[in-house]
């Protein structure tokens, strides 16, 4: 199934080497917004299955307009794409609800497998950048006393470590000798106990915990 793609950017000559890059990738690029707004927008008119979504936009900014489509459309995956990896952008963005967060001298395989997994709900953790991300957090916002209660099982803490290993659904299920849907099925009671809208931010806010560890 051909993946819809929203670009997000206001350089236009970037969108457009994207645009034809990612076509040749198998995309088909539905719409190029210039900035923030007009990308939540043409978002809420197009329902593309993910958009690639530029940090550093006039008037509304890329995290702004991430929070902006998660709150109105949570189903629609946002990739962030930026210059360089600043941890308190790469720590707003995931508030906001990036599945993930890429910087502009990666390849477009790099580009195009995330954008794929995204789609996929099956978003790869990098561990660098999730260190990043982490540090951050912690200094922004301390673990509260009462996380100690969430309860999360034996199973669900391996599938949790898998996944911060940076191992895909089915990667999960084949190391536990399990469905994907059992896996699917166990990330959704984590989303809920942690209070997460996906993998990204379950692995981040369980490693918070001491529950999980980056290797």
């Amino acid at each position: 199934m051909t993946i819809r793609l929203l670009l997000a950017d206001d350089h236009r000559m970037l969108r457009e080497g994207l645009r034809r890059s990612l076509t040749d990738e198998g995309f088909d690029v539905i719409g190029e917004a210039s900035d923030g707004a007009e990308a939540v927008e043409m978002a809420a008119a197009l329902l593309p299955d993910v958009v690639l979504m530029d940090v550093t936009m006039p008037d509304v900014d890329g995290v702004e307009a991430t929070r902006r489509l998660k709150s109105s459309h949570p189903d629609i995956p946002v990739v962030m794409l930026t210059m360089h990896a600043d941890e308190t952008v790469i720590a707003d963005a995931m508030r906001a609800g990036a599945v993930g967060y890429l910087v502009k001298d990666c390849s477009t395989d790099e580009i195009a497998e995330t954008l794929k997994l995204a789609t996929n709900a099956d978003t790869t953790l990098s561990t660098e950048l999730a260190g990043v991300m982490l540090d951050e957090v912690r200094r922004i916002d301390p673990v509260p006393a009462d996380d100690s209660d969430r309860i999360v099982t034996k199973r669900e803490v391996e599938v949790l470590q898998l996944i911060a290993d940076g191992c895909s659904t089915q990667e999960v299920a084949d190391s536990l000798y399990i469905s994907q849907k059992t896996v699917k099925n166990h990330l959704a009671s984590i989303y809920q106990k942690l209070d997460a809208r996906d993998r990204t931010q379950a692995v981040l806010q369980a490693v918070r915990m001491g529950i999980v560890r980056l290797t």
